[in-house]
Formats: C-alpha cells, sequence, structure tokens
C-alpha cells in the first residue's frame, strides 16, 4: 500500500501530488522542542507499506534536511516495506566538487546521511550536476524539467526562438532542450570570480532578432540570469525568456528579476515560493503530476521510461 507523508518544507506541493494520486497525505505529527529539537511521529499505521516521504531540503535547508532525516529513522523503526524520498530540491547540490584544498564535498556527505539514515530509494528533479546520482549507494530517479518546459514555450507559439545555455556547464541539458523546441542553440560565456557572481564575457551564437530563452537548473540570488538575460538584449535579442526549474529567489532575488529586460519568469513548484515574491512576469508549472504518475510507477514496478517518450 502506497503512503504519502510530506514535511514542513513544501506541505502544498505534497497536497497536488496526492491528489493527482486520488489519496491524501497520510497524517504525521512534526514539532519543535523549546530547544529547537524535531519530533516526528507518524499517526497512522505504516507497517509493511511503500512509504514516500515528500521533503525538499530549501531553506531553512539545515532544518528541512534534518526533518527528513528523522522522518526516515521513524519510518525505518516502524517497519516499513521501502522508504522512499521525494526530494525536489536536493540543497547542497552545488557543493559537489572540491575547488580548491581544504574544502569539503557536501553534497556526497547529505547523500551518506540519507543512505546511512534508512533510505531505500530518492527521487528528485534537476540536479545542479547530474553525477550526484553516483553519489549515491541506493536507487535514484533523477528527473528533468525542460520537457514540461518545452511544452509551455511550443504552447505559445512564439516565432524565432533560440534556446540559450545559460553557461557552458549547461550546453547538453539546453541542446535537449532546443531538440524538443526545433530551434537553433545559443551559450552565455560566463566567468565565476567568486561564489553567487558570474560575469557574462560573450555570447555565442546567432541571436540578433531572435526571442530567446534561456534555461538554468535554480535562480538563487538571480544576478547571474538577470546578466545573462540583459546581455541577451545588448546583443540584439528581440525579447527573452527565463525558465528555471528552482526558483529559491534569496536576497534581493525579485528586485533583479522585475529590473532585467526578461520578458517572463517561468519557474516549478519544487520550493515553495511565498505570495509577496510571485510578481506579475513570474509564471510556475507544477510538476506535480508528474511526480504523482512516478510515484504510482515505482509502487507498481513498472518502468519510468514511458514517461519519457520524447527522448526517442
Amino acid at each position: 500500500m502506497i503512503k504519502v507523508f510530506s514535511g514542513s518544507a513544501h506541505p502544498k506541493f505534497a497536497k497536488k501530488v496526492c491528489e493527482y494520486l486520488n489519496s491524501e497525505v497520510s497524517d504525521m505529527t512534526i514539532k519543535k522542542f523549546k530547544d529547537s529539537e524535531i519530533y516526528v511521529k507518524s499517526n497512522v499505521p505504516v507497517r509493511g507499506d511503500d512509504v514516500f516521504l515528500i521533503q525538499p531540503t530549501c531553506k531553512p535547508t539545515n532544518e528541512n534536511l534534518m526533518e527528513l532525516l528523522i522522518m526516515i529513522d521513524a519510518m525505518k523503526r516502524s517497519s516499513v516495506k521501502r522508504i522512499n524520498c521525494v526530494i525536489p530540491y536536493y540543497g547542497y547540490s552545488r557543493q559537489d566538487r572540491r575547488i580548491s584544498a581544504r574544502e569539503p564535498i557536501t553534497a556526497k556527505l547529505v547523500a551518506n546521511l540519507l543512505t546511512k539514515a534508512g533510505a531505500n530509494r530518492i527521487i528528485t528533479v534537476d540536479l545542479h550536476s547530474p553525477q550526484l546520482v553516483g553519489f549515491f549507494d541506493i536507487d535514484v530517479d533523477h528527473f528533468e524539467a525542460y520537457p514540461l518546459f518545452a511544452k509551455y514555450f511550443k504552447d505559445k507559439n512564439l516565432k524565432d526562438v533560440v534556446a540559450v545555455a545559460s553557461d557552458s556547464g549547461f550546453v547538453k541539458k539546453t541542446r535537449k532542450f532546443a531538440k524538443l523546441l526545433e530551434a537553433p542553440l545559443a551559450i552565455i560565456d560566463k566567468r565565476r570570480p567568486k561564489h553567487n557572481v558570474a560575469e557574462v564575457v560573450n555570447v555565442i551564437g546567432d541571436i540578433k532578432g531572435k526571442t530567446c530563452i534561456l534555461l538554468d537548473d535554480m535562480i538563487d540570488t538571480g544576478g547571474t540570469i538577470a546578466a545573462g538575460a540583459n546581455a541577451l538584449i545588448q546583443n540584439g535579442a528581440k525579447e527573452v525568456y527565463i525558465a528555471a526549474t528552482h526558483g529559491l529567489l534569496n536576497g534581493d532575488a525579485i528586485s533583479k528579476l522585475n529590473n532585467c529586460k526578461a520578458k517572463e519568469i517561468v519557474l516549478t513548484d519544487t520550493v515553495p515560493i511565498p505570495e509577496n515574491k510571485r510578481i506579475d512576469k513570474l509564471k510556475i508549472l507544477s510538476l506535480a503530476e508528474l511526480m504523482a504518475q512516478v510515484i504510482e510507477r515505482i509502487h507498481g514496478h513498472k518502468s519510468l521510461g514511458e514517461l519519457f517518450s520524447w527522448e526517442e
């Protein structure tokens, strides 16, 4: 039997997923003691059940991660059949390598914590680096949001479209996005002098008079993507749309996005986006239906490949 539980990070997303599953989020008590320790208890029997825990490890990252680990432990000690962690946004994913001496590889540490706690499977969306899948010694189902973006933009019937990679490391995914759009590819060439800072050096490709769709995996403080959108306009693009999976929107990101040259910013609902950050040119697409289909197929031991016939 499927049981879906939600942590505190994004209960609205969990509720949407369950609506597509024609079920309800299972009842769970999550509370904090006065010293900030977290307490978790399932209020329904789970012995022998296939359990899905929905919890993006977004801000407050450490709190949401710890809560997920405690949820896993609670399920493991309740004799469930399998613990599936649905982590739409995987926090610490950017710390996936050592850039200089004496740095940690925190993405690997988090993978170890989840595995050691008792998770049997991880389900996630648009990891910052696909190689992160190899950090786990358990099953990982890693999905990408670009087909959802491609459908959205194709339905808009835009003319003279160019798919633009946000940097050289995002070319492979943007090429697949461009294929679905039946559009050419361009690349923004950037350098990163320090964390959360990127400078646009050049735009590679023909974008003059074109409608550019700038693709990225996340928007954190917004400076990088806003600078990219402005650079495209400065280099002759007719208009610019931004598509990014994870809308972290930290600091003054909303102000930067609102003031940049992009006509529309399209995000998904992998993390909660408060009402006060939902500016007029922000559009949010839901991944809840896809996640519900994934959960059904995993529970029924069915192939997930049929969900991605667009790759053929």
